[in-house]
């Protein structure tokens, strides 16, 4: 088998390996620790066979009529490289924190959730003070939003954005000012948990948003990038 055809078979076992490190974990196929170790091995083959397809490329006794091949490896070998890459990168300057909530001192508190999360599953009673100012310094746009509505139409709105969404809602308390609902990532299936709180405030509403994760220490960014998309959708 010619170099070149080689390296491509790596690239795109390296493709695959990556694509069942996520759909493996979301189908219970193996838990998500292996599944983080499937993705660190798609990683480090897609820079073997980038790393090969350079050389390829740059050594005219390698290259000998494959450049094309040499050049394909390498662009999909850092294609497969890139997410993984970028993920674990993430994990290592991102506080290593699963509960983001808009109000530190006093996060909305979950009721109709508990029972889904289960016994092995994050706490979410208690949220200490590291973990609200981890969460400060990484996060400081993570805040309530206040919209100029009584709190009925607020909830409304607040229950349509989550809708929108694409949540599972579980819970609408209007009387409360309680939403409760389950967001599921799309790439591993992780099941995470939010909580939305409105509260009168002035001549309007003020809306509290909470995301923890059912399982990991670090959840990457995940809970404020959909607390972020969320407010996004209120204001709109």
């Amino acid at each position: 088998m010619k170099l070149s055809h080689l390296t491509l078979a790596v690239t795109l076992l390296g493709g695959m390996t990556m694509f069942v490190s996520g759909s493996g974990t979301r189908f219970g196929l193996w838990s998500f620790p292996v599944g983080f170790q499937l993705l660190t091995w798609a990683a480090f083959l897609g820079l073997a066979a980038a790393a090969v397809g350079l050389a390829g490329l740059l050594l005219p006794k390698l290259r000998g009529g494959q450049s094309g091949a040499f050049a394909v490896s390498l662009v999909l070998g850092l294609a497969v490289a890139a997410i993984p890459a970028y993920w674990l990168q993430q994990a290592r300057t991102l506080p290593a924190i699963h509960d983001i909530s808009t109000d530190a001192g006093d996060p909305p508190a979950f009721a109709a959730a508990l029972a889904r999360r289960g016994e092995t599953a994050n706490p979410v009673t208690d949220r200490s003070m590291e973990v609200a100012e981890a969460q400060r310094l990484a996060y400081p746009d993570i805040q309530p939003l206040t919209v100029p509505l009584a709190p009925p139409a607020a909830f409304a709105r607040a229950v349509t954005a989550a809708k929108g969404m694409g949540w599972e809602l579980i819970a609408q308390d209007e009387a409360a000012g309680r939403i409760e609902a389950t967001a599921t990532t799309m790439w591993f299936g992780f099941k995470d948990d939010v909580v939305v709180r409105i509260k009168p405030s002035g001549g309007g509403s003020r809306i509290d948003v909470r995301s923890v994760s059912r399982v990991g220490v670090s959840d990457v960014g995940a809970n404020a990038k959909r607390i972020r998309a969320y407010l996004a959708k209120l204001r709109r």
